[in-house]
């Protein structure tokens, strides 16, 4: 008898600033839904281990999309997008979500992202905290400018310099199955979308002088940082948490930038606590600041 995983994969249209992107994502379970958002140059792939996970899809609706021209999500139709560069704005970006929260009719969703993902996370609670039930940022910081350079998109360096990079931001702890597993997914996006999506990363997010606007008390914020990070390493995440009041920052030991897809044994632990205290289950983590 076959054997099929429990997510299913549909396509959602979704209109921002009047131009129809076909998104595709996976979901599983049901309760409060938990929206979640890849890393630059990536895809909801990253995310299959927790659509599969029973201890959290029996309270939460979990929902892994491509952002456009990323995985299934083919670039649009309705524009010539070959003749200009690829760049994720945030403008766009924050735009897109709230329209895909909208065609979905999620209501008061859980959001978490790791990388830029994590990073959309903070610009969300400043700007759209109401919008949300709350916020878990994975490898998020204050800034992360120096990654949008052409090392990433050069006829003159080969595609696997992209999953090279990223074998390096994986721990050596963990299993080298999940590892492979990440690095060959970032071997498969187009060329242009790693560094166009850094666009976003690493040009215009800084919330230096926003984060402290965000309030805790509104929307939770979570933090989770892998120890071998060195791209968001643990202490910008601390200097980020400790301008937020009320922000809840954990350190994941044996987690590297990835850890949703290199490690997901040890990473789910960690989300799991999170998630319980979301749904209201007491969870001793350490405050901002402390």
């Amino acid at each position: 008898m076959a054997r099929f995983d429990t997510a299913v994969g549909k396509y959602v249209y979704v209109t921002v600033d009047d131009q129809e992107y076909r998104v595709y994502f996976e979901e599983s379970g049901s309760g409060t839904p938990l929206l979640l958002q890849h890393t630059a140059g990536s895809d909801a792939r990253e995310w299959r281990h927790l659509l599969e996970n029973p201890d959290i899809t029996d309270n939460y609706r979990v929902i892994a999309y491509d952002l456009p021209c990323h995985g299934k999500s083919l670039p649009p139709l309705g524009k010539e997008y070959w003749k200009e560069e690829y760049q994720l704005t945030r403008d766009f970006f924050l735009k897109f979500i709230l329209a895909l929260k909208s065609e979905l009719e999620l209501e008061k969703p859980v959001f978490m992202g790791c990388s830029m993902g994590g990073q959309v996370c903070i610009d969300l609670a400043v700007e759209h905290a109401e919008e949300f039930k709350a916020m878990i940022a994975v490898e998020a910081s204050i800034s992360s400018h120096g990654f949008y350079i052409d090392v990433f998109h050069h006829p003159r360096i080969s595609n696997e310099s992209k999953p090279a990079a990223m074998y390096g931001l994986c721990s050596p702890t963990s299993p080298e199955k999940y590892v492979r597993e990440t690095v060959w997914t970032y071997s498969q996006g187009a060329p242009v979308v790693f560094k166009g999506d850094l666009y976003y990363y690493s040009v215009e997010y800084d919330v230096a002088a926003t984060a402290h606007q965000i309030d805790t008390a509104i929307t939770p914020l979570y933090m989770l940082t892998g120890e071998y990070d060195w791209a968001t390493r643990p202490a910008d995440t601390e200097e980020l948490a400790a301008l937020i009041p009320g922000a809840k920052y954990t350190l994941m030991k044996d987690i590297g930038h990835f850890g949703m897809m290199e490690n997901p044994d040890v990473f789910m632990d960690y989300v799991l606590l999170v998630l319980n205290e979301i749904a209201g289950v007491p969870l001793p983590l350490q405050e901002a600041g402390e």
